[in-house]
């Protein structure tokens, strides 16, 4: 059997950043998988999963409502791996170009008050895993740490 595409990326070599994972097509349209990587794998601890729940819940919420990406959104939810986040947007795009859908996302995370959407038993399978001062944490660090100055490097799967 062989490899799909994710598994051929060298974990050992890449950092937290915006990557474009694959483009398919489905019809006449293009749709553009990002890998949205918060945490060096196999070098740095994780994601918990009420926390990573959090951020799905948010994230997913602030980009459906998004002016211009909102009806292009198709996917966003978490890795298996607990370190980062796939979004899924019927385009051709380059890990470029959603930089500032990230950091409106990833700031609205961070500044996030009250309840978070979703989280009642009626909306939701686990609503009682939730950490939303940990998921603030992360957006935050994430656009410090990378959104902000973000780098090719930290754009371009690394060979």
């Amino acid at each position: 059997m062989e490899k799909i595409t994710s598994f051929t990326i060298n974990h050992l070599a890449l950092l937290p950043g915006i990557y474009v994972s694959r483009k398919d097509k489905a019809e006449n349209a293009v749709i553009t998988t990002f890998d949205l990587r918060m945490t060096r794998p196999n070098f740095q601890p994780v994601m918990n999963t009420a926390e990573v729940h959090t951020i799905e819940h948010l994230g997913a919420t602030f980009l459906r409502n998004h002016p211009h990406f909102g009806e292009k959104v198709l996917y966003f939810g978490p890795m298996g791996c607990r370190t980062g986040f796939y979004l899924l947007l019927a385009g051709d795009y380059e890990s470029r170009d959603i930089v500032p859908l990230m950091k409106e996302m990833f700031s609205f995370i961070r500044d996030y008050e009250g309840q978070v959407p979703g989280a009642a038993a009626r909306d939701c399978g686990n609503y009682l895993d939730m950490n939303l001062p940990m998921a603030k944490y992360l957006a935050d660090h994430f656009l410090r740490e990378v959104l902000d100055n973000i780098t090719e490097e930290r754009l371009i799967y690394p060979e």
